[in-house]
């Protein structure tokens, strides 16, 4: 299977909307074969338009979430756990819609909170969110879409930072269509070797995302980058790598991801140079296409 690269809508606008859906010619352009789409408010996409567009300039969407306060599936608040699922019920109904095989994300709490718990406070919050990806793993399974679950680094959750965690809370969800999304910038960030943690996760590793250690250009700083791809040929993985970024002009993105200054030059020369990098990179280990 050849692996195609694709763009994270947040390199593009936030939120991104269906004003927004004219960029698929630029990304296009640009030479990805995805466009990955955050569904930041699901009011203001709409799965038809999506899709029109992709068809139109020969993209695959790639569908995921965007996780605030209100939508946090771990809460303490039953009421808010519940928002939570339901929002992750619209991004299943998207990816469903577009084609999609799997929404992706950091879905088993709000991004950015990080609190110091005992072991039995962390033990119920895990629980909770086992029981309400639960709920929705089995909403997605008889839409035919997956959950591609995102460890995120110490400063962005409490909750899953590893890899290992990532493995722990897919085994005790235990569905079939529930794996993991693996990210070179909280990789760099929390495993003590790359390839240890890939290829001990093989079977869960659904979807992937790169980016520099400082958020920034893919090739540009300190990620293993040969490591992190070899890896990936050892386990055949066959999916999407989507390069991922951060506008630094939105505020609420800004908090949630700590991203307080420009990165590269600018976000069409990070997605540029990026994609130039890892097809480069990805060549000697992968079949890209």
């Amino acid at each position: 299977m050849s692996n195609k690269i694709g763009l994270s809508t947040f390199v593009l606008a936030s939120p991104f909307t269906n004003a927004d859906l004219n960029l698929m010619g630029k990304v296009k352009g640009m030479g990805y074969d995805v466009i990955e789409i955050c569904i930041e408010d699901p009011a203001k996409l709409s799965s038809d338009q999506m899709l029109s567009a992709a068809k139109e300039h020969d993209l695959q969407i790639s569908i995921c979430g965007a996780f605030g306060p209100d939508r946090d599936i771990s809460h303490e608040d039953a009421k808010i756990r519940d928002l939570g699922v339901q929002y992750l019920k619209t991004c299943v109904d998207f990816a469903a819609e577009v084609g999609s095989s799997f929404v992706s994300g950091p879905m088993y709490s709000a991004t950015g909170k990080a609190r110091l718990l005992s072991p039995p406070e962390r033990k119920e919050q895990f629980n909770w969110a086992v029981d309400s990806l639960s709920t929705v793993a089995s909403y997605a399974q008889s839409r035919n879409v997956g959950l591609a679950i995102e460890p995120l680094n110490r400063f962005e959750t409490d909750l899953i930072n590893t890899v290992e965690q990532g493995v722990e809370l897919c085994r005790a969800v235990s569905s079939a269509n529930v794996g993991l999304l693996i990210d070179t910038f909280h990789m760099h960030i929390e495993e003590k070797s790359l390839s240890a943690a890939i290829e001990s996760a093989a079977p869960y590793i659904f979807h992937v995302q790169v980016s520099e250690n400082d958020r920034g250009t893919p090739g540009k700083g300190q990620v293993r980058w040969d490591e992190f791809f070899a890896s990936l040929s050892k386990i055949n993985y066959g999916g999407q790598i989507v390069i991922e970024s951060f506008l630094p002009t939105v505020k609420e993105i800004a908090r949630a991801v700590s991203a307080w200054r420009p990165v590269a030059p600018s976000m069409d020369a990070l997605a540029i140079d990026g994609l130039k990098f890892i097809k480069s990179i990805a060549a000697k280990h992968l079949d890209v296409k």
